[in-house]
């Protein structure tokens, strides 16, 4: 590999060939809970996945690019480049062989970016009046957690909140799951009575979904501000949101299995309270 650090019109920080490299390791023990943890950080890999958080105005601390795996166009990927370092990242080249160490994806595009970690405080989510909010309880697994996130952007809801989490927001299968959509919708997390109150002082409805209630969730009224809640497959609701909720709602079945993936579920209610905006 030739030493210069000028490659595609951009001058990288740093050229690295060694997979036993210090920061290549320290980046790769970031695919911990408790590394993101203690960095304060979580990783992000993808061209069109760090691009969007990027666009969102996060700042990444340091970025690793692989120009062997890099398929996108070299005007887009320069420009990208360019901007992280312009919002004060380590930009590193690195080889293919690194790469491999760093990658988490079963098909790398040669872009891995470390970034600070979201906020989660409920506190910090802004609200309007007519705000829609999905709450997720105990949802166990990430890629649920991704999915939700990218209907979340989708349908332009105002946060994604995680009651009694099991996974953290940093975990890089969300983050690969939600497209980067963790980056562009608010996330909060909390104990469930500690959600449940932050819904109350918002004044927001809450809505939650299980399959023991006779009532539709298209017979709801979701025009003003609305907590969908969803819960994981296996157990459902726990009674803090059955017995706190305004409504319950189900999601009508014809066939033989009794309940609809999370996701899928929190996609269904989200586009009908979408519906009913008008919108």
């Amino acid at each position: 590999m030739p030493s210069s650090h000028h490659e595609r019109g951009f001058d990288f920080d740093l050229v690295v060939t060694s997979p036993a490299n210090s920061r290549v390791k320290e980046t790769v023990r970031m695919r911990r809970r408790h590394h993101r943890r203690e960095a304060g950080a979580t990783l992000v890999e993808g061209f069109e996945e760090l691009r969007l958080a990027v666009g969102a105005g996060i700042r990444p601390r340091s970025v690793f690019f692989c120009p062997e795996l890099a398929s996108h166009q070299a005007g887009a990927e320069e420009q990208l480049l360019r901007q992280c370092a312009q919002a004060g990242a380590a930009v590193v080249r690195v080889t293919s062989a690194v790469f491999e160490k760093l990658a988490y994806r079963q098909s790398p595009d040669g872009w891995l970016a470390v970034l600070p970690s979201v906020t989660t405080e409920l506190a910090h989510i802004s609200l309007r009046p007519d705000s829609l909010v999905v709450v997720c309880e105990s949802v166990e697994k990430p890629g649920n957690l991704g999915a939700i996130l990218r209907t979340a952007d989708a349908a332009g809801l105002a946060a994604v909140v995680a009651a009694g989490p099991v996974t953290d927001w940093g975990n890089p299968n969300l983050v690969r799951a939600s497209k980067g959509a963790l980056f562009t919708v608010a996330v909060g997390e909390g104990t469930a009575d500690e959600v449940l109150a932050w819904l109350r002082q918002e004044r927001i409805t809450v809505v939650a979904t299980t399959p023991d209630s006779d009532r539709p969730y298209t017979a709801v009224d979701m025009t003003g501000a609305t907590a969908i809640v969803v819960g994981a497959e296996q157990h459902g609701l726990s009674g803090t949101w059955l017995t706190g909720a305004d409504e319950r709602v189900h999601i009508p079945m014809f066939g033989h299995v009794d309940s609809l993936n999370v996701a899928t579920t929190a996609a269904i209610v989200a586009y009908e309270a979408v519906r009913q905006r008008g919108l």
